[in-house]
């Protein structure tokens, strides 16, 4: 036998007992084997979900991303490439803040360099609306604490302020908050604006307010000459008298300034562009403010004594056209606008138009000597009333016949006398108008004076072919044309000058910043009769003056030869076209023998005392050409004047 053992057959044995659950009771042997219950029912088996394949969805998702990407790089592109200079000018619009440069505005002078108008540092107050807000201050009331604290530093309405530090318009960075305020107002502001920044418990309600140099123009003399010069407005511009007619050569050209701004601050290192203001250019006038002050005192004292509606003044040098003075009354200080009577503001020697009465009778003697239809000498005989077309004329004063030499009817200034002597011009009443029309002309009526002066009239003097059937009568001794008071000085002027006709001037010329002086340009000069008749009217005027019979003695200067001649006209009414009150005037020139100055004086609607021109205005001519000669260092002739006879015997 083997000493391996043969394979064993493997027996089934009896089964293996199924433990009992835990917590019960392993039967024991011989007990009943307990009844097996029935399985519980098994549920059906669901039906297996079908999942939808993802590949759909992750496409439509991919393509979504991809458009957005692609959406983001063609912006980036458009922005940094395509539109880049255009987004770079409008993110520098929004750092970079522009700023005006304002020109220093050109001074005026009289002749001799005594400033007129002038310009100071000032300061144009501003703010940055966006720096009063909520956000900013921490506080909803920024604007109003604001305003309450400038409204009576500014002198502005405060209610106006907070318009302007809470505007409509969120994003706007800039507003205008007062001009031209002077350097102590800005320090008054400043000096608040620091002690606000100490208070750590205080909102900051002035950070927004800042300044911008600008200038304001001051009339150091105040009144004097008010008419001439004019006024700067609130835009910095001309708004009457030479200040407007040469605004551009005084205003210069504005600059500009660009710089980059932080919260409403400059920031040093980011640059800035700048173009240079040019200052404007000095201009310098032909007025005498000696001389001017003179006229002007006395025209106001003498419009205030005759409680007239105004009057004017004008001195010109008879050799050059040149206006010494011209001075208006009632006038107003431009440094103070608000002050003054609206009518005021007028330059009214050049812009009022009236019917000059007696003083034109010089042109139509000057049309008779140099028409040769009569002399100084010449018989006329004078009545009391003289019937002419349709009307029946008389003189001032009623008187019996007179026996007059043609001095004598300048001298005791006859309407009657001048239409007599001016018939002869023609053969016609209609070709001597022709010829008296032609003289007016001549003297510069109906014309510019040249002057371009804001609101100048150049009167009224119809042709002669419409002058109505009174008119022809009446023209020759001032009544029926107009003129104005500076046209009225330049047929004195003309007759002083030896018939030489120069238009007169105001400007002697200019000064640019480069500090070079350009004369103005030659006044044009124009014959209107010979030398020897202007001194024979120059002799004739003499007689109105120093002769008893004359209208003017009040003129009399001693040792002086004076030529002049009074006028006293019926005044048109502006406000109703009628015949209201009185024009008086007197116009002349000294010395008589060798001229060099011409002074007119006229004063509307005297209401008090004596209306007559020789009785009024003599006075103050008298003492204006007192006052020019002295000024002028002008000595008298000596030589002794020919009083013409005034009568002759029949």
């Amino acid at each position: 036998m083997s000493d391996r053992e043969p394979p064993r057959r493997r027996v089934p044995g009896p089964a293996r007992p199924v433990r009992p659950a835990a917590g019960r009771q392993r039967p024991g042997p011989g007990a009943r084997p307990a009844a097996r219950r029935p399985a519980p029912a098994r549920p059906a088996a669901p039906k297996p979900l079908r999942l939808g394949s993802p590949r759909p969805r992750l496409r439509l998702v991919g393509l979504a991303l991809a458009i957005v990407l692609i959406a983001f790089v063609v912006r980036l592109l458009q922005v940094q490439a395509v539109d880049a200079s255009t987004y770079a000018a409008m993110a520098d619009q929004n750092r970079y803040v522009g700023q005006v440069l304002p020109a220093e505005r050109g001074g005026i002078t009289d002749r001799d360099g005594v400033a007129l108008a002038t310009s100071v540092d000032a300061y144009d107050i501003t703010a940055d609306p966006t720096m009063f807000t909520r956000e900013q201050l921490k506080i909803d009331d920024g604007p109003e604490q604001a305003a309450a604290l400038l409204a009576p530093i500014l002198g502005v309405d405060q209610d106006a302020l907070v318009k302007k530090l809470r505007p409509k318009n969120k994003a706007l960075r800039y507003t205008l908050l007062a001009q031209r305020q002077t350097p102590q107002v800005w320090t008054q502001i400043k000096d608040l604006k620091a002690a606000l920044a100490k208070k750590s418990d205080t909102a900051d309600v002035l950070a927004g307010v800042f300044s911008t140099p600008s200038s304001k123009r001051i009339y150091p003399n105040g009144a004097l000459a008010a008419g001439i010069l004019g006024w700067v407005n609130a835009d910095g511009k001309g708004g009457g008298g030479i200040e407007q007619e040469l605004n551009r050569e005084l205003s210069g050209k504005d600059g500009k300034i660009r710089y980059a701004q932080s919260g409403g601050r400059l920031v040093p290192t980011a640059g800035s562009t700048e173009t240079p203001a040019v200052p404007g250019s000095d201009v310098e006038l032909t007025i005498d403010r000696d001389i001017q002050w003179a006229a002007q005192s006395a025209i106001s004292e003498q419009v205030k004594k005759s409680g007239a509606d105004r009057g004017y003044v004008i001195v010109q040098d008879t050799r050059t056209g040149e206006i010494l003075a011209m001075a208006n009354s009632p006038g107003f200080d431009p440094n103070d606008l608000s002050k003054a009577n609206p009518n005021a503001l007028h330059n009214w020697a050049v812009e009022d138009a009236y019917e000059p009465g007696s003083t034109a009778k010089i042109m139509s003697m000057a049309a008779v000597l140099q028409e040769n239809v009569a002399t100084p000498l010449t018989h006329v005989v004078v009545p009391n009333r003289l019937h002419r077309g349709d009307r029946l004329f008389k003189d001032d004063i009623d008187h019996k016949t007179w026996d007059l030499t043609l001095n004598g009817v300048l001298a005791k200034s006859s309407n009657i006398g001048t239409i007599l002597a001016t018939g002869q011009l023609g053969k016609t009443q209609a070709q001597a108008n022709q010829v008296l029309y032609k003289y007016l002309r001549g003297f510069g009526l109906g014309s510019y004076s040249g002057l371009d002066f804001p609101g100048e009239t150049k009167g009224i003097l119809a042709p002669p072919d419409k002058w109505s059937t009174s008119q022809q009568y009446t023209i020759p001794f001032g009544q029926g044309m107009s003129l104005n008071a500076l046209q009225a000085a330049s047929v004195y002027s003309t007759i002083a000058n030896g018939g030489v006709r120069v238009a007169p001037t105001l400007v002697r010329g200019t000064k640019g910043p480069d500090g070079r002086f350009v004369p103005a340009a030659e006044p044009r000069k124009t014959r209107v009769v010979s030398a020897k008749t202007a001194k024979t009217l120059a002799q004739m005027l003499e007689s109105v003056v120093d002769d008893q019979e004359g209208t003017g003695a009040k003129a009399r200067i001693p040792g002086y030869r004076v030529a002049g001649k009074t006028g006293t006209a019926n005044r048109v009414d502006p406000a109703t076209g009628k015949y209201r009150g009185y024009t008086s005037s007197f116009a002349g020139f000294a010395p008589a023998d060798n001229p060099r100055v011409t002074v007119y004086c006229a004063i509307q609607n005297a209401t008090k005392g004596n209306y007559f021109g020789g009785q009024i205005c003599g006075p103050i001519f008298k003492e204006v050409m007192e006052f020019a000669l002295k000024t002028l260092q002008v000595p008298p002739t000596g030589a002794q004047p020919a009083r013409l006879p005034v009568t002759f015997t029949p």
